[in-house]
């Protein structure tokens, strides 16, 4: 399994607000960039493509209320994954880290990896700098 974290971002937000929000998936269309195309979500599950990589499929598995929440693979997808949400409670705000763990063929590390982590540090800050 190839890992890939994002950085870890302070929000200054209460957890249990921030873990809410990661919760239902339909609030994530916020956090995409316009490379992210064909989004479609439920708050449980959701589907889009990332321009000139992938269409990925993603289900929430479980979740520790206001400390992680763990995503899988759901229907489409190139690879299996894991994603993980950690929110740390830190009192009036808290930390935020993502944390994606890929089955990657050594071809798709070499290219994903980077733009991967970029797209995980971008969902984070824009986590951060929501309203």
């Amino acid at each position: 399994m190839t890992k890939i974290d994002s950085e870890k971002v302070t929000i200054e937000k209460p957890a249990k607000e921030i873990f809410e929000f990661l919760s239902n998936f339909n609030n994530f269309q916020k956090l995409m960039p316009e490379q992210v195309t064909n989004w479609e979500s439920t708050e449980e599950e959701c589907s889009f493509t990332i321009a000139g990589m992938a269409s990925l499929g993603m289900k929430i598995q479980d979740k520790i209320p206001n400390s992680l929440i763990r995503v899988a693979r759901h229907g489409k997808a190139p690879f299996d994954f894991l994603l993980n949400c950690n929110i740390e409670d830190k009192g009036k705000d808290c930390e935020v880290q993502l944390s994606f763990d890929a089955d990657l063929n050594p071809m798709l590390k070499m290219m994903a990896v980077k733009p991967l982590g970029n797209f995980l540090n971008l969902l984070v800050n824009k986590l951060k700098s929501l309203p």
